[in-house]
């Protein structure tokens, strides 16, 4: 007989299953912004935006640093990610000079709910770290249990793409097993479905429009139960686009991005995706890849040059061996990444690549080879 704790855990994830089975988002036509000649575009998933094969992210983006995005959809660029936790809000604030320069309806437009991933590992590291020793070492040893089944910690797989990428991994693992146990400590009203509400009010502000064509949560996923076991999240997308503030809902992830993808295809609440995929990881993620393209789940591969080129990280040499992987797979004159971008192009089971445009030459360099793969 299930406990009350059983029961409530048991009824979230039959919400998230009956809601996935009776309303799947439906496929949308064809629809085009700012389509130039020399670019190619591809359709992402079932929004039906139909986006430049180089997108451009948001990373670096701030109010002294946001004209080369004009330049770049002068270059038929019609695709902008952002989020808040970029550059502390400075990216968001950024576009906003972009959108205040351009049409509104001439870009797809992304940003993500930041703190639901950051908040939702701290609440269960607070219960952690009041929980007797014996108790720790219990949860510590399932959670690493569930990495190590999953593998999310093979190096190839994990990637190692930024500083804090494994202890999110761990600390997401951690939540997970703490969940059934713990979670009724957790007001999951506030925490997982206001935070969102709030969020993106606040992203709207910053950029300065009324809406964003994508809202992506969990940014930054790291396990597959982020993705099926709070239903606030789709309760939280369905109020947000009645109100017309977002159109679709999206996800990133950096860790476990195969095993995250196959969660998203589960959903069947996701319509698109920005995950980790490259030549290194490509064993583990490339039929996650495809049964997402199958099931009509949008998929922009991120860290796709990161791998075999630091350059984010001055001092660190690159890897010979993942450089050669690059530089066999395609031969010539190009630079390193955007050999890597052009690897991922080929693969036809992805809506774009995301590039990390700094400046115009980046611009130059990169945005071009949305023709050339």
């Amino acid at each position: 007989m299930l406990d009350r704790r059983e029961f409530l855990a048991a009824s979230l994830s039959a919400a998230v299953a009956s809601k996935a089975a009776a309303a799947p988002p439906a496929s949308a036509a064809p629809e085009w912004r700012n389509r130039q000649s020399g670019i190619s575009y591809r359709q992402l998933g079932r929004t039906g935006f139909m986006i430049s094969e180089v997108v451009m992210g948001g990373n670096t983006i701030s109010p002294d640093n946001y004209e080369h995005v004009l330049l770049a959809m002068d270059m038929g660029l019609n695709y902008l990610d952002t989020a808040p936790a970029y550059g502390n809000t400075k990216s968001e604030l950024g576009y906003a000079k972009v959108i205040a320069a351009r049409k509104r309806d001439s870009f797809f437009l992304n940003t993500k709910i930041s703190a639901w991933d950051i908040n939702r590992i701290k609440l269960y590291k607070d219960i952690f770290d009041s929980l007797p020793e014996p108790d720790q070492k219990k949860l510590r040893h399932q959670a690493q249990d569930e990495l190590a089944r999953r593998r999310a910690l093979d190096s190839d797989y994990l990637g190692n793409y930024f500083a804090s990428q494994t202890a999110e991994l761990e600390g997401s693992a951690l939540a997970n097993v703490m969940e059934k146990t713990y979670g009724a400590r957790i007001d999951r009203g506030k925490n997982y479905k206001q935070l969102i509400l709030d969020s993106l009010d606040a992203s709207l502000k910053r950029l300065g429009t009324d809406h964003v064509d994508l809202l992506m949560c969990p940014h930054g996923a790291s396990t597959p139960a982020e993705l099926t076991r709070h239903p606030e999240i789709f309760e939280a997308f369905e109020i947000i686009k009645k109100q017309g503030k977002a159109r679709h809902l999206g996800f990133s992830a950096h860790n476990d991005p195969a095993g995250i993808l196959e969660a998203a295809v589960q959903a069947k609440l996701y319509s698109a995706a920005m995950v980790a995929f490259n030549i290194v990881n490509r064993a583990y993620t490339e039929k996650a890849v495809e049964h997402a393209r199958k099931n009509n789940l949008g998929v922009i591969a991120m860290k796709v040059a990161r791998p075999v080129f630091n350059g984010r990280n001055a001092g660190i040499k690159d890897d010979p061996k993942r450089v050669q992987l690059i530089e066999a797979a395609v031969p010539g004159p190009l630079k390193i990444p955007q050999k890597a971008y052009i690897w991922a192009l080929r693969n036809p089971n992805l809506s774009a690549v995301i590039s990390e445009l700094v400046n115009a030459g980046m611009v130059r360099d990169n945005l071009p080879l949305a023709a050339k793969a």
